[in-house]
């Protein structure tokens, strides 16, 4: 019993203690000063992004065209929404050296499927000419440096356009003995040609079929 007396009292001696030291809270003690979170843990506000912008359904909106040609080119579109101008040139350019490559080899079937009759009949002459004289072309595509629609019509279904190649091409022609007669591999030449091709749009063919070929002046 006196033990616990004494408990009692060691402990009322320490609470008194104690009150006088931190003193009795009345609610108007200083707020604890916080420490702020560091820079990379806070959250930043959640912002909604913009919608992208609606794209346009007008294929021409590349303007890879000359301006003289850019009502053709509507035109064009208003008869076919399909046709894509930037698909077709990279078609156009696809053509351009196929075509050249393999009238180079002399390879014509190759070429016969993507001209029209008058246009192979062209390469088919100038490939016998060379053949008769011996000659064979050792040319090479360098690089095709642009290509642009630089006229377009319409009439009825049929539409033509007219592409303007500018080109890197290294020539060289070789005599029956292989030996170069003309020409450079070294040095390639800057050429500019017009090509020009026709499709049929009331048809399912999405082929184009060239038509004309010349050099720009």
């Amino acid at each position: 019993m006196t033990v616990i007396v004494i408990l009692a009292l060691v402990a009322l001696f320490i609470g008194l203690r104690l009150y006088s030291v931190l003193g009795e809270r009345t609610g108007h003690e200083q707020q604890p000063i916080l420490k702020p979170a560091d820079q990379d843990a806070r959250v930043e506000p959640r912002v909604t992004p913009a919608p992208a912008p609606t794209a346009t359904p007008d294929n021409s909106a590349d303007l890879a065209y000359v301006p003289l040609a850019g009502p053709g080119v509507r035109a064009i579109l208003a008869a076919d929404p399909t046709f894509d101008v930037a698909r077709f040139l990279e078609g156009a350019k696809a053509a351009y050296g196929l075509i050249l490559e393999a009238f180079w080899k002399g390879d014509l079937p190759t070429v016969k499927p993507h001209v029209d009759p008058h246009v192979y009949d062209t390469f088919a002459a100038a490939v016998e000419q060379r053949e008769n004289e011996g000659l064979k072309l050792d040319n090479r595509l360098v690089a095709v440096e642009q290509a642009v629609i630089s006229e377009a019509t319409i009439e009825r279904s049929v539409a033509l356009v007219t592409v303007r190649f500018e080109a890197d091409i290294a020539a060289v022609t070789r005599n029956s003995d292989g030996q170069v007669v003309a020409g450079s591999l070294s040095d390639a030449v800057q050429t500019r040609d017009l090509w020009t091709f026709r499709r049929d749009l009331a048809t399912r063919d999405p082929n184009w079929l060239l038509i004309e070929t010349d050099e720009e002046a």
